[in-house]
This record gives C-alpha cells, structure tokens and sequence, in this order.
C-alpha cells in the first residue's frame, strides 16, 4: 500500500518518530511495601509503634536538603493550595523570564495523595506490624532544566516510602543532542517544525539508552533524596506512562489541512473496536470488558482524534496544523508482550512471549511496538486518503463477473447483505492472522456454510480477497481494503449526511 508519507512526499518535509512524554516512578527496594519496611524496622531494632518517629526525622532531612537547595539557587519554595492552577503555566512563565539554559527553575509544594504505613497490633496472632494505606502530605516538585534531558521534573513525598514520580521529554533529549551535533531545527512545544537532517535526527531518537537513563536517573536522586543514604539504597525505576509519536511534518500549514479534516471525519465513522485493538497489535476477545471507543475534541493548538483501549490509547492530530502527529500512549506497559527471558516460581527458566516489564530498560523493545502501532494506524488513514481508488474500481467490483464459467453477481454497497459481509472480512483481528471459512460462518450466522463458501468464492472473484498458499485462510488485498474504506466513507461521510439534512 502508498502511505501518505510516500503520496505527499513533495509536500512533506521529513518524518520522524520518537518518544514523547515519559513518567517514572521509584520505589526503594525492600521498604516499598508494608511487610518489607516492617523487615526493616526488626532489622534495625526499631519499634513498630516509634515508626511514626522514625519517618518524621527523614522528613525532616527532607524539608532541610529542599530549603539549602532553594537558598543555594536563590528561589522560594512556592506553595499551592488552589485547585485549577497548572504548574506548567507557572515554569512556562517562568522559563520565558530566565531563560531555557540548565539549572532548576522552581520547587513547588502542595499537598497531596501518598502511601503510607500505619502500627498495627493484631491482638489474634499478637503480632505487630505496618499496615499499607494511603493518606495525604506535603509533595515536593522540583523543575529543572538538565544538561542532557530538557526539562523535567521529581516528584517527591515527605513521607515514607517516599514514592518518587520523575517526567521527561523525549524530543527535548533529542533536541539536546542535535545542539550537540550542530544540527539545525525548530521546535514549537514539543515537536519539531523543521530539522536540517531528519535521517540523523531519526538514528539519535533510536539511540536514547536506558543505561545512560538510568545513571542519570540515580545522579539526580542522589541530590533531592537524602533519606537514601537511611537505607543504604538506590531507586529501582519503572515506567508509569511513556507516549511514542510518529510526526510527519509538511512544509506548508495548507497542505495538512487540505486532507487533515476528510481523514479525522472519515476515522470517526470508520474506526471500530476490533480496529483499534488491531492497532495496538491486539486480538479482541469477546470478553473483553473495559473501555474501548472513539473519541474526538477540539484543542487550542489543534483537533484530535483518540482511539481508547483500557489503560492504552492512539490519537491523530495536527500539531500546530502543521505536523500531523500519530501517537500511542501506554499507561500500562504489561498490556504489551515481547519475547524474553521468564523465571517460574520453581526456579526453571524459559523464553517466550510474555506481559512486558515495566523496568526502563523495557524502552528499547517497547519502542518498536509503539512504533509498529504507529504503523498500523498511518497505513490505515492511508487507505483512507488514498485518492486513486477511483470509479474504474468501483465499476469493476459493481459489475458482474464470470470466474471459470461461473457468473458472480457484482457487489452493491448499499445492500445489507453485501454491508454485513464487507465489515466482517474488515474486521481488525482478521489484518493480523487473517481468516477461514468457520470465521465466517460464526460472525455471518444467518448464513449455510455453502452459502459461505459462495461468497469466499464471489469475494476471490473481484480480487478482494486472496488465499494463502496451500492453507485454508484468507486475507484482504490491497484492492479490498481500498474499496471497503471508499464504500464505508461514501456511505457514512457522504450519503448518510445528505439524507439526514434533506429530511430535515
């Protein structure tokens, strides 16, 4: 199939993609969980009952390390305690007065939900111990600007655990590195309007490495996190949401905006939920009960379209109506599956496909699957926009035919019987294995399995569909998925709307 990018290659001036907005959380091995901080406590011939004590004075080496860190870079800790205010107006305004070179920009403090541990007593099995909960306190945001990383930002807690929270941008680090190459560019927020070299651009994005993350990551801890040296630990760190963006920049607003609003409108009416389970490079089960379904608003700085799946989703818009950004955002890793090393709980060892991990050292794989998921969705608008699909295709599926002295009646759009038969070949599981003749007989139930058969052998007729190999299955062509995405946008972009406006 022509992609968009192949088919307004002269209009565009370069593709990349990269990740976007990552959030990290760090849990201090051993006492991120109840019964590993009550271990602890013994450990240390600590009273369960003076744990509260304990805590308060690694606050307190908290507030102190905070208050230097704040004196030493002539800021006040600025405290919040109003819904609706943004921190990230309040940098923004400030990174405009001082200026975007390295260094810490404002810590800000406002209370909020935390974990905590409370003393329990268990009078049955006489046991004490801590008791996992969630209760409020102080946190501590401070942003910063890093040599390597752009602009970030660590969450802290001034109560144990002291769960941290750590965001970054991936094209901010890329950015970095092109400075550091003398490579052009222009940024507009967080994507890039233009770089002099978008093939070297594309290596250093491929390239960012959860090593060189990860010493980064336990530098910047060492100098916020005093109560690490307590516990003789550094944070292990794991990834909270991480989005992956595939920006094909045009040259010209005009040009993304002539085929930006048919292909939002068209997704809206097209994109089912077997679609973007397809997407995301999933099967759906029938079972599947969480939330899955379109959604389209308009922002400030552009539309968007978002297809959500559970705690995982992929969006279009135009960022800037210049940058056509497709993304796919992960709030749960785990939905994802790689090949990889799996220790059992005997102690054996195997290698197979498994739930994904959520330690940083997952970006590297799970860059290729947001990618791929990318790839998906910009062959499927591709096919949406694909303007050769014109009336000698649609003459030669709506005509007549005879196959080895058979005669196949031609395929009429707008009959229920042909509708029901197109959407269910279309259907987003069938993209990625493809299907038989008992696939169809189960979805197409008012159908005889002749009946089936004679409509696998009308549908290999026009070339919408082709057998593989020696096997019993079959999958879409190329002529297909161009036809049924041309009579899915002229029934429900085109057709249906005049009908409803003319009877009103």
């Amino acid at each position: 199939m022509e992609l968009l990018t192949d088919r307004y290659q002269d209009k565009i001036s370069g593709v990349l993609s990269c990740f976007d907005r990552i959030v990290l959380t760090g849990t201090i091995p051993g006492i991120c969980f109840s019964k590993g901080m009550t271990s602890y406590l013994y450990s240390k011939n600590i009273k369960i009952f003076d744990y509260k004590e304990f805590a308060q004075k690694l606050r307190e080496e908290l507030r102190t390390n905070t208050e230097e860190i704040a004196e030493e870079n002539n800021i006040e800790i600025e405290y919040i305690n109003k819904k609706g205010i943004r921190k990230e107006d309040i940098i923004q305004k400030k990174i405009k007065k001082r200026g975007d070179h390295p260094g810490l920009i404002a810590i800000i403090s406002t209370m909020e939900t935390c974990t905590e541990y409370k003393p329990w007593h268990d009078k049955k099995t006489h046991r004490t111990f801590l008791k996992g909960g969630t209760g409020k306190c102080l946190h501590y945001y401070f942003y910063f600007i890093h040599e390597v990383l752009g602009l970030m930002y660590v969450r802290l807690p001034t109560w144990c655990p002291f769960r941290a929270q750590v965001y970054f941008n991936g094209h901010n680090y890329l950015a970095t590195k092109l400075r550091e190459e003398n490579i052009d560019y222009h940024m507009i927020d967080n994507a890039f309007s233009r770089i002099s070299n978008f093939e070297r651009a594309q290596e250093i994005a491929d390239n960012l490495s959860p090593e060189e993350l990860h010493e980064i990551l336990d530098e910047i801890a060492s100098r916020y996190c005093p109560f690490l040296k307590t516990f003789n630990s550094k944070y292990h760190w794991s990834i909270m949401q991480v989005e992956y963006a595939t920006d094909i920049v045009f040259k010209i607003k005009e040009d993304l905006q002539n085929i930006y609003d048919e292909l939002v409108a068209t997704a809206i009416h097209t994109v089912k939920p077997d679609n973007i389970s397809t997407f995301l490079g999933k099967k759906l089960d029938p079972r599947y009960q969480d939330e899955l379904g379109n959604n389209y608003h308009v922002r400030i700085e552009g539309s968007c379209i978002k297809h959500k799946m559970g705690k995982n989703s992929i969006k279009m818009y135009d960022k800037h109506k210049k940058v056509l950004r497709i993304e796919t955002t992960s709030n749960d890793i785990s939905f994802f599956k790689n090949y990889r090393k799996v220790e059992h709980k005997d102690g054996t060892v195997s290698h197979k496909n498994a739930p994904m991990k959520k330690n940083i050292y997952s970006l590297s794989p799970l860059k290729n699957i947001l990618l791929a998921s990318n790839r998906r969705y910009l062959e499927f608008i591709s096919a949406i926009d694909d303007k050769s699909i014109g009336k000698k295709k649609l003459e030669k599926v709506s005509n007549r035919t005879i196959k080895k002295e058979i005669g196949f009646k031609g395929i009429n759009f707008f009959s229920k019987d042909d509708q029901e038969i197109l959407e269910v070949v279309a259907r987003g599981e069938f993209n990625l294995s493809g299907f038989q003749r008992k696939n169809l007989c189960q979805l197409l139930l008012s159908k005889s399995k002749y009946q089936v058969s004679r409509i696998l052998q009308r549908l290999r007729a026009f070339g919408l569909i082709k057998k593989i190999g020696r096997t019993y299955k079959y999958y879409l062509t190329k002529l297909g998925k161009e036809v049924i995405a041309t009579a899915t946008k002229l029934r429900e972009i085109i057709v249906i709307p005049k009908l409803n406006t003319r009877a009103a």
